[in-house]
């Protein structure tokens, strides 16, 4: 009888995780593994990312002349429709939801997967299917209606692919209607035992409820556009004048979707924050039931505000009045939000780890962009402002130094726990810096030319602007610079950064009580039971690297 003995030097199998359980391309594009999906939707929004980037760097060196001399008028027109459609439609959107929620909702709340893994997987390749037109509309010349579709423009004079346009923003719209359904059920049916409404994640609550709007609202906007498609194809008068339709009407549909889409983008957002700001303060968070609460009252109202978008679209007084109102009424819970962050910072043991860095920076321009907001709220300023840059700088003060700023939080704070591997501090420290320095720089110009009368979607203007456009692009590049420092990095961390370990930052919470990279069904113990609440740091801190 002989026996086999295994040699000193043997290596160790690697564990079992769900980023090696299975290596084949079909085991990845087939998968219901909530984790792996996430992963596909990473790489996907990437893409659309690094596309919508590009087409603003075009429209940045365009603004840099005071003459068209780079791009024709038609050109340009393009450019800033496919810039606007991809990053809405295709990053913004499904950023943070469809990755991080997607990766850490399901293990937060101690469940193995999503409630419907297959229709998550679904809503993947509905959003490629989207993605394909998409890239269908920019190889095939283009698009010019401007990112909302207006009629007549969209439906009777625009030349180019108005339809595959609004196919590909239906599809994606789909798959975010599934995305939210699947959070819901999920959050309601899947909670392990201990966690209540009110131990639930901050992030969860975000999520929640991101999720009603996304089940109510894009609906709305997905007919709307569809009956766009059917005017331009079969010449029934919906929406154009000339034929019984009334273009207004669609301002109404789009908005009533549209405004709660910013919601979409931002709230999802403002749980990633409020996960982060926890940790690396190490301390409980402040007024949890007040930030939970006004993540609802954010949902609630913002479906009815929409109007503000028509102050000079033949809207009555009387209901401009009315949205007005209500418009400054839906800056009272994001403030709540915004204070109760700040308040945890106060006698904090604050870290300035890269999601910090990040976290902050989205505070600070989200503030500037709330408040710019409640200056375009007021009727007798809207007049003078509408359709001017003071509107282009607030949008994107709310967007991208928002919701792009908490993805590169949520992103960086979680991906020790996504990959297993750390990502070089001091690059990540100092990618974060030229984010936010650029995109200041970028866009705070914008504000004194709109203020100043400068129009938006214009190729050419008067000479008198080009100082601040200079500085506009100047900090474009600053910015794009800090963007593409990220996947340098990142990537490299996957081959050579130092295992991360289950839980570097000290986090509280079940997604940092299982390996990392998390095994295929979260955890393979059993699901477990949560004995204490949210948050519950000490003002001594936590050890770290555990």
């Amino acid at each position: 009888m002989s026996s086999i003995t295994a040699s000193p030097n043997a290596i160790p199998a690697a564990p079992k995780h769900y980023l090696n359980a299975k290596s084949t391309v079909a085991s990845w594009l087939f998968t219901t593994d909530h984790k792996r999906i996430a992963i596909l939707y990473l790489i996907s929004i990437s893409i659309f990312f690094a596309m919508g980037g590009l087409f603003a760097m075009l429209i940045r060196l365009e603004l840099l002349t005071p003459k068209g001399d780079l791009l024709t008028g038609d050109t340009y027109n393009k450019v800033f429709t496919l810039h606007g459609v991809i990053m809405i439609f295709f990053f913004l959107i499904p950023s943070v939801p469809a990755t991080l929620g997607n990766f850490a909702l399901p293990i937060m709340i101690g469940a193995k997967d999503l409630a419907f893994p297959r229709i998550n997987l679904l809503s993947w390749w509905l959003y490629v299917v989207g993605g394909v037109m998409a890239l269908g509309v920019v190889i095939n010349g283009g698009l010019e209606t401007g990112w909302t579709f207006y009629p007549p423009y969209s439906t009777t004079y625009a030349t180019s692919n108005v339809t595959l346009a609004i196919l590909a923003a239906f599809m994606a719209g789909f798959s975010s209607i599934f995305t939210g359904l699947n959070f819901i059920v999920t959050v309601h049916k899947m909670r392990a035992p201990g966690l209540t409404w009110f131990r639930l994640p901050l992030f969860v609550w975000a999520h929640y409820a991101t999720s009603i709007i996304q089940v109510l609202g894009t609906p709305v906007v997905a007919i709307t556009l569809v009956l766009v498609a059917v005017e331009r194809v079969w010449g029934i008068g919906i929406f154009n004048p000339q034929i019984g339709g009334d273009p207004v009407l669609f301002q109404h549909l789009f908005w009533f979707y549209s405004h709660p889409a910013v919601y979409v983008m931002i709230l999802p957002g403002m749980g990633v924050i409020s996960e982060v700001i926890p940790c690396f303060s190490k301390k409980k968070i402040f007024g949890y039931e007040f930030i939970a609460f006004s993540s609802l009252a954010i949902a609630i109202i913002g479906f009815l505000v929409w109007g503000h978008h028509l102050y000079v679209s033949t809207q009555s007084t009387y209901a401009g009045l009315v949205f007005s109102l209500l418009t400054f009424l839906v800056a009272v819970p994001s403030a709540i939000k915004v204070f109760n962050w700040t308040a945890t910072l106060y006698k904090g043991e604050i870290t300035f780890e890269a999601p910090m860095l990040y976290a902050l920076g989205f505070i600070g321009l989200f503030l500037v962009g709330g408040l710019t907001g409640l200056v375009l709220a007021s009727m007798a300023n809207d007049i003078h402002f509408h359709d001017t840059y003071f509107v282009v700088a607030h949008f994107h003060y709310v967007m991208v130094g928002g919701m792009v700023m908490a993805y590169m939080c949520g992103l960086h704070f979680w991906w020790p726990k996504m990959t297993g591997r750390m990502y070089p501090a001091t690059l990540a420290g100092l990618a974060a810096i030229l984010v936010f320095v650029g995109f200041n720089l970028t866009f705070f110009p914008q504000f004194i030319l709109g203020f100043l009368g400068m129009p938006r979607r214009y190729h050419q203007y008067v000479d008198e602007f080009q100082v601040l456009n200079v500085m506009s692009t100047a900090g474009a590049s600053v910015l794009g610079l800090g963007y593409l420092l990220q996947p340098i990095y990142l990537f490299w961390s996957i081959f050579k950064g130092p295992v991360a370990g289950d839980n570097p930052w000290g986090a509280k919470g079940l997604e940092w009580q299982v390996p990392s990279p998390p095994p295929t069904f979260n955890f393979p113990d059993g699901q477990p039971v949560v004995i204490e609440d949210a948050y519950a740091y000490t003002i001594e801190g936590t050890n770290r690297g555990a």
